[in-house]
């Protein structure tokens, strides 16, 4: 198994449906995740009727967001535009892999719009996801 398969390679995660963020964890908080989750929707509708598919990634300075769709669902995965896109789509998919068989379709349908029911998806997928500096060092004091 090579070491480039074991990297941490997302720093912020957003699970979005209907422009509603179900889960986010991102590092720094620059905006408030459900404005990022409508946005994002809006420009990935904007983006399909211009392209078949919609938006599949954008980069902004030193970061790349890269989306994937399911079921409805779209899975956005921050990252580090040094880190090869195929990683990220890897674990991006893993991600929306391990959604998907924690949360079935079954129950996703039935869904009351109450958010607190993903907030342990993040013991799911932790080893999918970067830490930061700052949480190790709490870790340790």
């Amino acid at each position: 198994m090579s070491n480039e398969k074991n990297l941490k390679v997302i720093k912020d995660l957003f699970v979005i449906k209907d422009g509603l963020v179900l889960y986010s964890r991102a590092l720094h908080v620059l905006v408030d995740p459900n404005l990022f989750g409508a946005l994002m929707s809006a420009l990935d509708s904007y983006a399909s009727v211009l392209a078949e598919g919609g938006l599949s990634s954008f980069e902004i300075e030193q970061r790349r967001f890269t989306l994937i769709k399911r079921e409805g669902f779209i899975f956005i995965a921050n990252s580090s535009k040094k880190v090869k896109e195929k990683h990220v789509l890897n674990e991006l998919n893993s991600v929306a892999d391990k959604f998907f068989s924690i949360y079935e379709l079954e129950f996703l349908k039935n869904w009351n719009g109450d958010t607190s029911a993903f907030a342990n998806f993040e013991q799911e997928i932790k080893d999918s996801l970067k830490e930061t500096i700052d949480k190790l060092v709490k870790a340790f004091w």
